[in-house]
């Protein structure tokens, strides 16, 4: 690829400068010629430079989509990777001002913005040789004559303007156009995210009057573009009109006056032209307003710092889990969870319950640091998580999530090693093996339902030896059958390791040594579940009924 950076660096300046030296040229043949001079050294110097300037041409045109693609890879990958490595919940001190695009923007930045952003080197070098070649132009003019250069200037001042409130213009557009486009990717995913719920309430003319609304938007900025183009190309095409005639009549006067021979002429008009030509550029300035626009859409992610983490190593330890004046603040600085004083004995199962929103799965990504708490600490063995190193953190934190993802090219690589034994007990052995490739099948061709998913990601847990195991309805999808089965296997496998259990289920909350019931982002009470069992509100959490019904029942 560096090849093809060189190429471009060089063939467009070549081009340029072959293009700058034609009207020369061409002047000092025609003179030669019309003196009656042997005009045989000229031409070919004509012709040398015609060959150069095609073969710099062709050279440039191969080279600039090699280095856009190149420079749109490479973006590409770096905005990945930064979108991954963002934390799943952000704290307050990891959440700049604004919103957190959603995940139809983000697709719109990492496949739109960022290729307009990749053409962004290219155009910016055929802006600026464009202008090079204009002072150049000018230069010649000048020495042909200080009247000639004097007479470009007159008119060109005010271009000089045009094009800076042109560019400020679709600059703007742009962003605001490419912003649009962000939400209407968002409002897309979300729907097909909600596609069952929206065919189920026959809310697919809705559904899409909402998608579309952002279109207006759309057109709008399309027509403030449209315009900003026309206004600049209909002004510019007078301007240069009347440069143009300013400078060949001036040309004509100093030829017909004897301070200038013809060929003086004929290199003028070649001059006036090229250099007038970065006025005519307006595809190639919107080229790069639009990369600009680009670049910065994509560079607005850098605002969003990456997960963080330590450098330190967990000592020998049983796994004693503990929150320390843990709490959680939204985007105005509100606390929404906490404070939290928990300590999880090692070796000891928690299962935590409450009403939905009540922040049982901000509590558990808090516990392996997916979450970290804006105030306060959360230690495993006396170590703060957050200042584990990544590595360690996933050694010393297994999850499985209601909706486990599954990472890697085949089923094998998703599963991290998770042998015969852990798919045995967390009962997914029965539908990989009607699956004709076994682990070699492709992650892209599964077709699993929830509770097979869940089964993987409980497999994929069940082989890791992690000292603290969290389960955020990991199970929920499972038949009751087979979650009574699973989760016997998961009480084997995960003997004497700390749990923390995410849950809806009394049968769950049961078998846990303490339950810790929250209510609104805050501890109500923790005990065993025989003990809660005696508060109405408690029955109520684990039967989705209202405390006053269950205290009537």
């Amino acid at each position: 690829m560096r090849g093809w950076s060189v190429a471009l660096t060089v063939s467009v300046p070549l081009e340029a400068a072959a293009t700058l030296a034609l009207p020369g040229a061409s002047g000092a043949v025609l003179d030669a010629v019309l003196a009656g001079r042997p005009s045989g050294w000229a031409i070919a110097g004509l012709a040398a430079l015609l060959v150069l300037g095609a073969a710099a041409a062709a050279l440039a045109s191969a080279a600039g989509p090699a280095c856009s693609a190149a420079d749109t890879v490479d973006l590409r990958v770096g905005l990945l990777r930064r979108v991954l490595w963002l934390r799943p919940f952000p704290s307050a001190a990891e959440r700049p001002a604004g919103e957190r695009p959603g995940a139809g923007d983000l697709t719109a930045r990492l496949v739109g913005a960022a290729a307009d952003a990749g053409a962004a080197r290219a155009a910016r070098l055929g802006a600026a040789t464009a202008l090079v070649t204009s002072a150049g132009a000018v230069l010649g003019l000048g020495l042909l004559s200080p009247w000639l250069a004097a007479a470009f200037f007159a008119g060109v001042l005010p271009g000089v303007v045009l094009v800076r409130l042109f560019m400020r213009t679709a600059e703007d557009v742009f962003e605001r156009y490419q912003a649009a486009q962000g939400r209407l990717a968002d409002r897309l995913s979300d729907a097909l995210a909600g596609i069952r719920t929206v065919h189920a309430a026959g809310a697919q003319r809705q559904e899409a009057a909402r998608v579309l609304a952002v279109l207006p938007e759309l057109g709008d900025a399309g027509r403030s573009l449209w315009q900003a183009q026309r206004r600049t190309v209909g002004r510019a095409t007078l301007l240069i009109a009347a440069v143009e005639l300013t400078v060949l009549g001036t040309a004509g006067q100093l030829v017909a006056a004897g301070e200038l021979p013809a060929g003086a002429f004929a290199a003028a008009a070649g001059w006036a032209a090229l250099g007038l030509g970065f006025f005519e550029q307006v595809e190639a300035l919107v080229g790069v307003a639009h990369a600009r626009a680009g670049l910065s859409r994509v560079r607005q992610l850098e605002l969003w710092p990456t997960a963080t983490a330590g450098g330190r190593e967990l000592p020998d330890g049983p796994g004693e889990l503990a929150f320390r004046s843990v709490l959680v603040r939204d985007a105005e600085g509100a606390v929404v969870f906490g404070p939290l004083d928990l300590t999880v004995p090692a070796g000891a199962t928690l299962a935590v319950v409450g009403r939905s929103g009540a922040g049982k799965s901000l509590l558990a990504a808090l516990a392996g640091g997916l979450r970290l708490p804006d105030s306060g600490a959360v230690l495993v063995d006396g170590v703060p998580v957050a200042a584990l190193s990544v590595a360690e953190r996933r050694r010393a934190v297994g999850y499985a999530f209601e909706r486990p993802w599954l990472v890697g090219p085949t089923l094998d690589e998703a599963l991290e090693g998770a042998g015969p034994a852990a798919m045995s007990a967390a009962r997914a052995d029965g539908f990989l093996a009607r699956l004709p490739l076994a682990g070699r099948t492709p992650v892209s061709e599964l077709r699993l339902s929830g509770g097979e998913l869940q089964r993987l990601g409980l497999a994929r847990l069940l082989a890791a030896d992690s000292r603290v195991v969290i389960t955020d309805d990991a199970t929920s999808h499972l038949d009751l059958a087979t979650e009574h089965q699973v989760t016997q296997a998961l009480d084997t496998a995960t003997r004497g390791r700390t749990r923390v259990v995410v849950t809806h289920r009394a049968a769950v909350a049961a078998r846990a040594d303490l339950v810790a019931w929250l209510d609104a982002g805050r501890l109500r009470a923790t005990g065993p579940h025989t003990t809660l069992l005696a508060d109405p509100a408690y029955r109520a959490v684990l039967t989705g009924t209202t405390a006053g019904q269950d205290a009537r029942s």
